[in-house]
């Protein structure tokens, strides 16, 4: 695959949520417990793959582990509301050796986190470092990249008489519409009740106006939600979508794991996940009936000139606890992990990685003609403002909330329409805009 557009090596910055009752220092005092110490001691693995907890992968890499670092005993704990329920570990000491960073703001990482090093001294050897940065200092590495995009099934597609991928929300609706006349299939499922996955077109931050600078662009925006915006279009697409009548009938009974199996058995024609989510709909597809191929990736239907981007950006970074007994230990398992586990081929991931090669399951991007954008990092004194205003204005950028409540007015089950709830979330978002971006 061409690699286009990869200049800025960034991801969105994680929404910012204040931590109470936590201090600094680490590793109890021990000034030799340092990640450039021994490597040795027992590390616990808190993390959100839960399903490769309990299949045995973990369990096998920590095995290909020891070869090279026998005096590590690795255990794993897999946490279901990983993001929700790490936050709330964060206020005491006890949150685990090696973690994925959840929503906790840039300018706390030092309080929780170990420092890795100098970002700088990373760049010649990983891509999505800055979300993972604060002022020079690296405290994570990303497991594995993602694109954004639209999960969808080839198959569905085909019968519905989808032959050309949309590229503007009218072709979406359209194709979407089709699926409906012509298929069984629901044309797009939202995942309402599970709410992280309605979290995910977020994602698709910069591609509709080709805006590496998104984030910034949209913090500083005093009425971010108005047409020619990104976020208007990406959320535009959600509430228009769920008015013309083409999600599931019931979101209050969507189930995340039935989904995967209905996407890739054809029950379900299209999804918006990052890519990380194609292999798990691979994997249900061939586990029940379907077959793999069945499962495609589009970028979001947006295009600047006739050319669609796609935003590519890390997962979770995998971090060392500030209050590590093993800090050493914890950092070998983060490098092995990522640089020679095997883990993003098999998931089909971006290697964090810069000479690893993209991943097959994206040809597709290239078949459309689709380029890649990383967004850039924040300028200095920045790096938190979109989140601090989200927090601000009581806007949940990077969670359900908000989007549910969209839902539920294009589905008549709450007061008001697009263009009142627009003005509300302008209204909201300008004020702390105000306040917080001069």
């Amino acid at each position: 695959m061409a690699r286009t557009r990869l200049a800025g090596l960034a991801v969105l910055a994680v929404a910012g949520v204040a931590l109470a009752g936590c201090s600094g220092g680490g590793g109890g005092g021990d000034a030799s417990n340092t990640i450039d110490g021994e490597v040795t001691g027992d590390i616990k693995v808190v993390t959100w793959r839960t399903d490769l907890v309990e299949d045995g992968t973990f369990d096998k890499y920590a095995e290909e582990f020891n070869k090279k670092y026998p005096d590590v005993n690795v255990t794993f704990e897999g946490i279901t509301d990983y993001a929700g329920e790490m936050l709330t570990r964060m206020s005491t000491t006890n949150y685990g050796d090696v973690i994925g960073i959840p929503a906790i703001k840039p300018d706390q990482f030092e309080q929780f986190l170990e420092p890795l090093g100098e970002t700088a001294d990373f760049a010649d050897t990983y891509r999505f470092l800055p979300a993972a940065s604060f002022d020079g200092t690296q405290y994570g590495i990303a497991f594995g990249g993602n694109a954004n995009g639209i999960v969808y099934n080839k198959k569905v597609f085909e019968e519905a008489g989808v032959t050309t991928l949309p590229t503007t929300e009218d072709e979406w609706l359209d194709a979407l519409q089709k699926v409906a006349d012509n298929t069984d299939a629901i044309p797009m499922y939202t995942n309402y009740k599970d709410g992280w996955p309605l979290t995910q077109s977020f994602g698709n931050l910069g591609v509709v106006t080709d805006d590496p600078d998104a984030p910034i662009t949209m913090a500083e925006d005093p009425a971010p939600w108005t047409e020619g915006t990104d976020v208007y279009a990406i959320d535009s697409l959600l509430y228009d979508t769920v008015a013309a009548g083409l999600t599931e009938p019931d979101p209050l009974t969507t189930n995340w794991e039935q989904s995967k199996v209905d996407l890739g058995t054809g029950k379900i024609a299209t999804m918006p996940l990052g890519s990380w989510a194609i292999s798990q709909m691979q994997a249900a597809a061939e586990e029940n009936g379907g077959s793999a191929d069945d499962i495609g990736y589009m970028a979001f239907p947006a295009n600047v000139d006739g050319t669609q981007f796609a935003v590519i950006g890390g997962d979770y970074n995998l971090a060392v606890s500030k209050h590590s007994a093993s800090k050493a230990a914890a950092w070998a398992w983060i490098q092995w992990v990522v640089e020679d586990s095997g883990y993003t081929e098999a998931q089909g991931m971006i290697s964090p990685v810069l000479d690893k090669e993209l991943p097959p399951n994206l040809a597709g991007f290239t078949d459309a003609g689709v380029e890649l954008m990383e967004i850039n990092p924040a300028p200095a004194g920045k790096e938190g403002l979109i989140n601090s205003i989200a927090d601000d204005s009581q806007i949940d950028l990077y969670g359900p909330i908000y989007r549910q409540k969209l839902v539920d007015i294009a589905r008549g089950a709450a007061d008001g329409d697009k263009e009142s709830y627009f003005a509300e979330l302008n209204e909201r978002w300008g004020a702390s805009a105000a306040k917080l971006a001069g």
